[in-house]
């Protein structure tokens, strides 16, 4: 968390501000995971020419090179004309001629890392294993099923793993598969071609659904203040012990990974 949705939301959001803006300083508060690769004072007088999003990072290409974003855990973005002065969760600022994009991170799983573009070795290393775009056309039924069958993984721990398909993080996979009827823990390479396109199509309807309520706000994610509401249409996710709004069967939890899997035995038996 953040995933895929927020990403996407936060991209919608803060692109209209930045597009065009020029860049007039930069500030740094407490390390992040990564250093930014640059010394901040290098990106002043550059101009913000497209905003984009590969997976779970933000993308602002500029007139030279990129800047590459990650939310990490409990991060978020805001933007504001005339920003107040940073708090010790502050730990980037981005200052233009129009106003300050901001990210806000207190556990600091967070990044913005300077690149030189898309052969930069320090892109390829963060985005060249990334798998399909989940809500791009290339996302079709048969691709899907391929390359499931050469995964031998969980189902769950292989959407989560992003080299398959992206930012299907731990919500929506607990959710796409529970709409799609199939057992976190079965093999990927077990499943037939008509469950894949189950769990093809309501990887796509749980995605766009999120996206149309802003996203899921479980405890930090919002821009410019405002909340995700998905949380609140989930069928299974932090749900364990609830009666199922299917069939009344408990929700259960298992581990997987060291993360959390919600699902209903009856819904999803197999």
């Amino acid at each position: 968390m953040p995933e895929l949705p927020e990403v996407e939301v936060t991209c919608r959001r803060i692109a209209p501000s930045l597009l065009g803006a020029r860049i007039t300083g930069a500030r740094l508060g407490a390390p992040l995971r990564w250093p930014l690769g640059i010394e901040p004072e290098a990106l002043v007088g550059r101009r913000i020419e497209r905003v984009g999003r590969r997976g779970k990072y933000l993308r602002l290409e500029l007139d030279r090179g990129w800047l590459l974003l990650h939310l990490g855990m409990s991060g978020s973005l805001g933007w504001w004309e005339q920003a107040p002065p940073a708090d010790r969760h502050d730990h980037f600022d981005l200052i233009t001629d129009r106003g300050t994009l901001r990210l806000h991170d207190p556990r600091r799983f967070g990044a913005v890392v300077y690149v030189d573009g898309a052969e930069d070795e320090r892109a390829r290393r963060l985005l060249a294993g990334l798998g399909m775009e989940p809500l791009e056309p290339a996302f079709e039924p048969q691709t899907f099923h391929a390359a499931l069958r050469r995964r031998r993984a969980a189902i769950k721990s292989v959407l989560l793993a992003g080299d398959v398909v992206v930012g299907v993080g731990n919500i929506y996979a607990s959710e796409a598969l529970f709409r799609a009827g199939i057992r976190p823990t079965t093999p990927a390479h077990r499943l037939g071609r008509v469950r894949v396109e189950r769990l093809h199509a309501a990887i796509r309807e749980v995605l766009q659904r999120a996206l149309q309520a802003g996203g899921s706000t479980l405890r930090d994610f919002r821009v410019n203040g405002q909340h995700g509401h998905f949380q609140l249409e989930l069928w299974v996710y932090g749900r364990a012990g609830e009666p199922c709004r299917v069939c009344g069967t408990p929700i259960r939890v298992i581990r997987q990974g060291q993360r959390s899997t919600f699902y209903c035995p009856r819904c999803q038996a197999r």
